[in-house]
């Protein structure tokens, strides 16, 4: 059923699509006998067998939804209703940007595969602090767990960016489960720069000084690109150890562009901008794999990257990590897609 809604859904433009079926989404959960009927068909079963801890926090499940789908956090009852054990929101920057010039999103469906180049487009943290407040206060028994992750905004000097860290930080702190520090988009200029030892000591620490002195601390992680070098991961991962990082997410979207079934001519006419999906699956299992065996497994991973099914996910599972995320493999296998991997596992 859903293979003939997403053959009629990708006739139109990729971003238009996202939000007309989130907003369908939406406006579906806000009957409560429909919302229902959607948990139940799409939920999986919540018992001691599939409840994780880690970091501190109780999932209900171990596949969560990655950052860049609910950027502003307006679709978090609707992403519970899918059964999600964990959102993560954002990226969020200090100020609103609208990101970069559209289209901005393309489809690769010879390859299950997505090309973005978004650029951190999102409403600002205070209008996101907001939503997240009034969230809490209505959801109080809600147990789905909520990540924040943070970035710079495009215009900030990368000798400022820990400014910018440090305002999201402060306001989403109440509100959020844990941090992830996002240095590994394509699609901000120098952001990836941010990777350098030295750099990510500075936000690094400096994040983990106030949290400190908060009252409850929350998780902090380190999402990754997957095109680091064995060089730039082993720092990474020294980085992480020393300062005992709370984990890490392995990884971001891929700047490469090898062994694609879409044609040369497509992929040139698409431009720049990180590619997700199955491509990117055996890299980002290779880095999770290195990240585990090189840290011995003293840093949580949570892997994201070309997950579509129980396998993909048992695959990162068995590599190392603790947690997996879906995102392109949710637009391409549909809603079903948590019940099913969490069946499979």
């Amino acid at each position: 059923m859903y293979k003939l809604i997403r053959s009629i859904l990708f006739l139109f433009p990729p971003e238009w699509v996202h939000y007309f079926s989130m907003n369908c989404l939406k406006l579906l959960c806000s009957i409560g006998f429909i919302r229902k009927w959607i948990s139940l068909a799409y939920a999986p079963k919540v018992d001691a067998n599939t409840v994780f801890n880690g970091f501190g926090l109780a999932f209900n499940n171990p596949v969560g939804l990655a950052a860049g789908f609910d950027k502003n956090a307006k679709y978090l009852r609707e992403l519970e209703t899918l059964g999600f054990g964990f959102i993560e929101i954002g990226t969020v920057t200090p100020l609103s940007q609208a990101g970069n010039e559209k289209p901005r999103l393309f489809r690769l469906p010879k390859d299950n595969a997505l090309i973005n180049r978004m650029g951190f487009n999102n409403d600002g943290v205070k209008q996101v602090a907001e939503r997240l407040a009034k969230w809490r206060k209505e959801n109080e028994n809600s147990a789905m767990i909520i990540g924040g992750n943070i970035g710079k905004n495009k215009v900030t000097p990368n000798e400022d960016a820990w400014k910018d860290y440090e305002i999201c930080f402060k306001e989403l702190h109440h509100y959020v489960d844990y941090f992830v520090v996002n240095v590994s988009s394509p699609n901000t200029p120098g952001l990836r720069a941010l990777q350098e030892k030295d750099a990510l000591r500075k936000i690094l620490l400096h994040l983990q000084m106030i949290n400190n002195g908060k009252a409850v601390a929350k998780p902090i992680l380190l999402k990754i690109a997957p095109d680091l070098t064995d060089e730039q991961l082993d720092e990474v991962i020294d980085l992480a150890i020393e300062i005992k990082l709370d984990g890490i997410v392995a990884t971001n979207t891929t700047i490469d562009r090898n062994d694609l079934a879409t044609s040369e001519t497509k992929i040139k006419a698409i431009g720049a901008g990180g590619l997700s999906g199955i491509p990117l699956k055996k890299r980002s299992t290779v880095i999770v794999q290195y990240i585990a065996q090189k840290a011995n497994g003293m840093i949580p991973i949570i892997a994201s990257g070309g997950i579509s099914n129980g396998a993909d996910a048992k695959e990162k599972l068995d590599s190392g990590a603790c947690l997996v995320q879906v995102w392109t493999g949710f637009i391409y296998e549909g809603p079903g897609i948590v019940k099913k991997i969490c069946k499979s596992l």
